[in-house]
Order: structure tokens, then sequence, then C-alpha cells
């Protein structure tokens, strides 16, 4: 039993490079309610976004359609990387829409590097809450521009992290 929930709250990656699209399931351990919380909460995110030692820091946030997060990663030697996700659909505790983009501290968009197009889908699982990111590029190459940065480690230990601050809660 132990070991079927680790792997079920292992993420898990897989790329579709003709489809320029990255797909990320992950199950956490906690109620639908805390796991939509801490995805969309600039407090709760603040607390787990970022893989240690960096961290996120909320500029600022306005979750609706049409509002977005400007926030940016700190890294522990004062490194600023700042980034920008604008919401372009919500429907509460079941999904979200927007497109994340490197950006300066004002939120101008950084275009040497991709965008790109999320689609995060909740659901309560056997373990607590399923989350289902597709992430879609405007090419391959953006595609593995991105994975190179180490995006998939990342956003691994980003899920840990949100595994610690879940735990806390209950």
């Amino acid at each position: 039993m132990i070991q079927e929930q680790e792997q079920m709250m292992k993420t898990v990656f897989t790329r579709n490079l003709p489809e320029k699209k990255v797909n990320v399931v992950r199950e956490f351990a906690g109620s639908l309610p805390q796991v939509w919380k801490a995805w969309t909460d600039p407090e709760l995110l603040d607390q787990w976004w970022a893989p240690e030692p960096w961290k996120a820091v909320t500029q600022t946030m306005d979750f609706k359609v049409g509002g977005h997060w400007l926030y940016y990663m700190l890294g522990p030697d004062g490194t600023k990387s700042y980034c920008r996700a604008d919401f372009s659909a919500i429907q509460p505790q079941k999904s979200y829409k927007g497109i994340d983009a490197f950006c300066d501290e004002k939120g101008v968009v950084n275009t040497e590097f991709p965008r790109m197009d999320w689609y995060v889908k909740f659901s309560e699982s056997s373990l607590g809450t399923k989350v289902e990111v597709e992430i879609t590029y405007a090419s391959e190459e953006d595609l593995l521009k991105i994975a190179e940065m180490g995006f998939e480690e990342g956003f691994t230990a980003a899920h840990g992290n949100l595994d610690k601050l879940l735990a806390k809660q209950n």
C-alpha cells in the first residue's frame, strides 16, 4: 500500500513533440479545496512553487479571468528570475488556463524565451487530489529549450515542497 501511494505521488511527465505538448500528472495527499487553494493563493504558492534552495516571491496576483500573477524566483545568491502568468479561463476547483512567460520586474514579457500555454485540471482521487497539467508550446524547439533549462526537475522538486506544505496542514 505504501509503495502504491509513493508511485501515485510521483510526478509523471509525458512529452508529445509532434503536438508540442508536455503533460504532467501528479497526485497529492490533500483535499481538492486544499490543493486548489495551494495552486491559486499567492501566500501558499510562495511556500512551494520554487524548487529549493530557490524561493518564489509574488509581486502581484489577481486570480481571475483577465488577471495575472507576477512573481520572481529568488536564488540563493540573490538572483531574481521574473515570470508572469496571464489567466484566460477559471472553473473554481476544476481547472484554469493561462499563458506563462519569463518577463522583467514590471511584467514585460521577454521574447527571447518561449511562452507556455498551461491548462491545469483538478479532480478528486483515491490519494486526495489529482492534478493534470497540459503545457502547449509554439514549437518543438520551444518545448525542448524549456526542458533543457531544467523544467521537469524543478517542477518535480516544487511538487515535493507542496507535499510538505499539505502534510503540515493535515
